[in-house]
């Protein structure tokens, strides 16, 4: 996919900037066994790098890795670098992200999401099949580049035979070179033309509504060329494409047409090779994406960069021991990226929706490493089941602050899966067997002794995909009256089991999801899911047992992962955590607003306008002192 063009995939390939080096790289590679690559977004760094060490002979001692932070991009640099090979996907070029693997016994290039290679690393602390690894796009710094940064350095004193390439867009170069042992730094030039860059002269008070009409003006008013939007989420891209719809219908015949392409993760495949697809004569597209528009996909013929200057970030607050999804400012690092994608095509225009003496005095020079900022349960657990016991001593980059490990391991001592000592327990090494959060890996084990696995295995699935309910702008109240059908006494946990249990009856049907405003694909992703999840379960002979009408018995293992997100009704308005004793509210859209039970247990919080919990479920209080005594 990529972009199409009239020349042969060969001319395209030679016409990357990284083909007029590749001798000197090749060379590099060969005399090193770590180096960082300084790639612009755009060199062809993560496609072609990958073909040279083929090339190079690296695939007959054994597979070549090459590692994204986004699903989304290791599908698709895959999905081109397979055309490129002139292999069907998932033969000699595949790729596997949690919950899917396109890959066969004869891959010998596999690009995958930074979390699956440390699953592999849990299986095989020698990661004996790979002959080379890439650690791509590695200044996006996610958790899971981090902690194999520590693996894979100390990997690498004991197989002398692996060779290592960690790669970044970005020029913090020195300190990757410092940290792997000085190594070499190879940089690559992207295709560069001068942007100019606008900034607001006030700051925006809506910003989303600064971007239509930036859109509008850039369209109605501006020489060809394609608009690249920067927005945070999904939620906030749909209304986005779907207000500018509206207005481009308003102003008819008036104006050229104009093709909206929204971008992020959770969009099905079919929907993501449309943005690469150039726009028809006499049209413009505009692609509103994420920020994996910033540095891991790239899309050509963008001229104009509209950017708010935000993006959505996880982050954990110690004290009140919980993450929340939070829309933060950008740094100056991400805000250069993006007006850098303007200018791969042609001299193009960014227009930052925010004051120059925000970007200077307001923003940070680079982003926050994700290690430093989030819930470090998952890790700590996998670490420890790697028999890594010395958590503190662990050569981190940038090491977490030591409030946060001690609080990831308090957690998994109130879950059981860890001992008085911090050691593993048996527990604990299941729960290291599921790609899943810690809670969730807990209730599903659970639920195999109380007799519900079979439901618990579907409100897990559920709980890992993006929302299923769609509600579009102009039909809200019908969507909500279908919705409302679904809804259970219990809470949201179990209206999503009732959602599967709907469709499972109509044989699994897309006609059945469009009536009743369910999105398939969120639908189709939990049935991936939850299939995978099975075969966990039977490779460890759990039994999947129904609980038939028994909702107690789902409630009560549901608790036993999510104790800690207890609330209980406050007084005055909303709940108060039982933990910390922090004001919540329950989330507009949930099954039990307004219904205000006493007691509850939440999924997760998200901050909005307010600290909303997500997905609540009715509790009865003395299943926290039977399913957990330690915190109770």
């Amino acid at each position: 996919y990529g972009f199409q063009s009239v020349k042969t995939i060969r001319e395209q390939r030679e016409d990357l900037p990284i083909a007029r080096l590749k001798r000197e790289l090749c060379q590099a590679i060969a005399d090193n066994q770590i180096l960082v690559v300084i790639g612009e977004t755009g060199s062809g760094k993560t496609t072609q790098m990958t073909q040279y060490m083929a090339e190079m002979g690296f695939t007959s001692k054994g597979i070549i890795g090459c590692t994204q932070p986004r699903r989304v991009a290791a599908m698709s640099v895959a999905k081109r670098v397979a055309e490129e090979f002139g292999c069907q996907l998932g033969q000699e070029v595949g790729y596997t992200i949690r919950f899917e693997d396109m890959t066969s016994p004869e891959t010998v290039i596999k690009y995958m999401t930074d979390g699956m290679l440390m699953r592999e690393y849990l299986a095989d602390n020698n990661l004996s099949r790979y002959s080379a690894l890439i650690l791509d796009e590695a200044h996006e710094r996610t958790i899971h580049t981090d902690v194999l940064f520590g693996l894979l350095k100390a990997l690498l004193k004991k197989r002398r035979d692996l060779t290592l390439i960690v790669t970044s867009a970005t020029l913090d170069a020195n300190k990757f070179s410092t940290y792997f042992l000085d190594a070499p730094i190879f940089p690559i030039p992207g295709r560069t033309f001068p942007v100019e860059i606008m900034y607001t002269k006030e700051p925006e008070a809506d910003y989303l509504d600064a971007c239509i009409i930036t859109v509008m003006q850039i369209h109605l008013s501006e020489p060809a060329g394609d608009i690249l939007v920067f927005l945070t989420g999904q939620e906030e891209i749909d209304t986005c494409c779907e207000t500018l719809h509206t207005r481009m219908q308003a102003l008819g015949e008036l104006a050229p047409e104009l093709i909206i392409l929204p971008v992020y993760g959770a969009l099905p495949s079919e929907m993501q090779s449309r943005i690469f697809e150039p726009a028809p004569p006499g049209s413009r597209k505009c692609v509103v994406a994420t920020n994996i528009a910033e540095a891991s996909l790239t899309i050509d013929g963008i001229y104009y960069v509209i950017d708010p200057g935000f993006c959505k970030q996880k982050a954990f607050n110690a004290k009140m021991g919980m993450d929340s999804l939070v829309v933060t400012p950008i740094s100056q690092a991400s805000g250069k990226q993006r007006s850098g994608r303007a200018g791969r095509t042609g001299p193009g225009k960014c227009y930052r929706l925010y004051t120059e003496q925000a970007f200077r005095t307001e923003m940070l020079p680079s982003s926050i490493p994700e290690i430093q900022r989030t819930n470090l349960g998952n890790v700590v657990l996998q670490l420890k089941a790697m028999g890594i016991n010395d958590l503190l001593g662990f050569d981190f980059m940038d090491p977490p602050p030591i409030q946060t490990m001690v609080g990831a391991m308090e957690s998994l001592f109130s879950l059981g899966a860890l001992d008085d000592e911090g050691l593993l327990t048996r527990l604990g090494r299941k729960m290291a067997e599921f790609p899943l959060e810690p809670p969730r890996s807990k209730m599903l084990i659970v639920s195999v002794d109380l007799g519900c696995s079979e439901e618990i295995l579907t409100v897990v699935a559920m709980l890992s995909v993006e929302n299923p309910f769609y509600r579009p702008k102009d039909k809200q109240s019908q969507a909500d009256m279908k919705k409302a059908k679904f809804f259970q006494p219990e809470g949201d946990h179990l209206t999503l089991l009732a959602v599967w249990e709907g469709w499972k009856n109509s044989k699994f049907s897309n006609p059945w999801c469009y009536e009743n405003f369910l999105q398939a694909r969120a639908m189709r992703r939990a049935q991936d899911v939850r299939k995978q999840l099975v075969t966990i379960l039977d490779r460890y002979k759990m039994d999947i047992v129904s609980a038939g009408r028994a909702y107690k018995k789902v409630q009560r293992a549901i608790c036993a992962g999510y104790f800690t997100n207890a609330a209980k009704k406050d007084p005055q308005e909303g709940y108060r955590t039982m933990v910390e004793g922090n004001p919540v509210y329950i989330h507009p859209s949930s099954a039990l607003f307004n219904k205000n039970p006493e007691w509850l247990i939440y999924d997760e919080l998200v901050m909005t306008t307010k600290e909303y919990m997500r997905n609540v479920m009715t509790i009865e209080p003395k299943w926290l002192l039977e399913l957990a005594p330690p915190v109770y």
